[in-house]
């Protein structure tokens, strides 16, 4: 951290000494001592050091973790003025999205802005440097913010829309990154081959930050609640489809969020699904068409489109994602079908956690068809509650739902009292039903 610098700043003997006075201290965390040594160097020597900003943001947030009024405006305004200053010194070091994300937390938990002016930073730092805004809790807080902005009457319901849009498209990008450096871990476990220690870490980094981003998105989930129903999306789009109807970009959103909410069954999808085949006659124009003829009753001409899409989709992960919103919408009809497609959407996305906990509740749906016994009609939900923990394990965003709903899977298992008078312990059932396979009834 101490290295560096120029011929300038070496000539400057009292920015040097404190430097290195206020990192001995800033090292063991007595950030009191280090403040008026960091304070002189920052204010003489800014661009000396890159520890004047990261150790300075340490000081400083201890400073203000321990005043109070005036004292304790005045150390956030320091900060907030190091947070601008950093990437004025440090363009390599600190981007766009790392200031306005830092400044608009600061603000955010220190109650001095309000909804329009946290959204104006975010929304800036989101458009201009939209890589690096990669911060979970910035991406809730900026799309929460505007959903507040909207029910007090001063956002359109679009930009809402929009911005979910880019919010969630995010944080899939983000928990992506994760999920593909996680598999690969779990290839490796998996062949048996244990983890060095500093795999370990890893993986256990690639679990948590998944997680992180699996609440988010989650909890962005429900501050959309209602204003994404049908009743909301459908008028919305009847308004402004005539100025609309030529934009991609646009059209596709509507589509898919009408899609997404069950919606298919208004004219407007229809309409809308039309205009983004003549737009752009894509993998997921088809899946939407054979949708809409599998409600007609046309399944094979639905399975043909639904084939075609597949084949269209040359990117793994999309094609995983179209896969799997096909094995939704078939299940309905036939279960062992919409297995099959969630089973090649795991082939395409081994991390697609989502199509693995479809097929777990696609078996615990058929727990009364699979068994000619009670128990053996129950012990279908063991083979449920594995699928489901693959879930969590393939994709840790997904693993508090997935960890809540293989524990209710197990609670409908067969108990041990059951287990004991039947006779089954470490026996092996098979399934006769579409589910096939078997499961080894635990041992007491």
């Amino acid at each position: 951290m101490l290295t560096g610098l120029s011929m300038a700043q070496a000539q400057n003997p009292e920015c040097m000494t404190n430097l290195s006075i206020y990192a001995e201290h800033a090292k063991v965390k007595n950030y009191d001592a280090a403040y008026e040594p960091w304070k002189m160097v920052y204010e003489s020597c800014p661009d000396i050091n890159k520890a004047n900003f990261s150790y300075g943001e340490r000081i400083l947030e201890h400073k203000i973790e321990k005043s109070s009024g005036a004292e304790k405006d005045g150390y956030i305004q320091e900060l907030l003025s190091l947070y601008d200053n950093s990437i004025k010194y440090f363009p390599k070091n600190y981007s766009a999205a790392d200031v306005a994300i830092d400044k608009a937390l600061l603000l955010y938990e220190n109650k001095m802005a309000s909804d329009e002016q946290l959204f104006d930073m975010l929304d800036k730092g989101f458009k201009e440097d939209r890589e690096n805004f990669t911060n979970p809790r910035a991406l809730y807080l900026y799309f929460s913010t505007l959903v507040d902005l909207h029910g007090a009457g001063k956002k359109d319901l679009q930009d809402v829309f929009d911005t979910y849009d880019d919010v969630t498209e995010k944080l899939d990008e983000e928990n992506q990154k994760l999920t593909d450096a996680l598999q690969k871990l779990l290839e490796k476990e998996d062949a048996g081959t244990a983890l060095t220690a500093k795999e370990k870490k890893l993986k256990s980094a690639y679990e948590t930050n998944s997680e992180s981003f699996g609440k988010v998105a989650s909890s962005v989930d429900s501050k959309l609640g209602a204003l994404a129903d049908c009743d909301n999306l459908i008028p919305l789009y009847e308004k402004n489809y005539e100025a609309k109807k030529g934009d991609v970009k646009w059209v596709k959103s509507a589509v898919g969020r009408m899609f997404s909410k069950d919606c298919t069954d208004d004219p407007m999808f229809r309409k809308l699904f039309e205009a983004q085949l003549a737009l752009d006659p894509s993998a997921d124009a088809y899946m939407y068409g054979g949708v809409l003829k599998q409600k007609s009753g046309d399944h094979k001409g639905a399975i043909a489109d639904f084939n075609k899409a597949v084949e269209l989709e040359t990117d793994s992960y999309k094609k995983s994602n179209i896969l799997y919103k096909i094995a939704t919408t078939v299940r309905r009809s036939s279960a062992s079908q919409a297995r099959n497609y969630a089973l090649k959407a795991i082939d395409a996305n081994p991390a697609n956690g989502k199509a693995y906990l479809l097929i777990a509740n696609l078996y615990a749906g058929s727990a009364n068809d699979c068994g000619s016994t009670p128990f053996e009609k129950r012990a279908i939900y063991w083979k449920a509650a594995e699928m489901a923990r693959k879930a969590g394990r393939v994709d840790p965003a997904l693993s508090g739902h997935a960890s809540q709903t293989a524990a209710s899977y197990d609670a409908k298992a067969p108990t041990k009292e059951m287990i004991f008078n039947s006779g089954m312990a470490g026996k092996t059932i098979t399934f006769s039903c579409w589910v096939g396979g078997s499961v080894k009834v635990p041992s007491l």
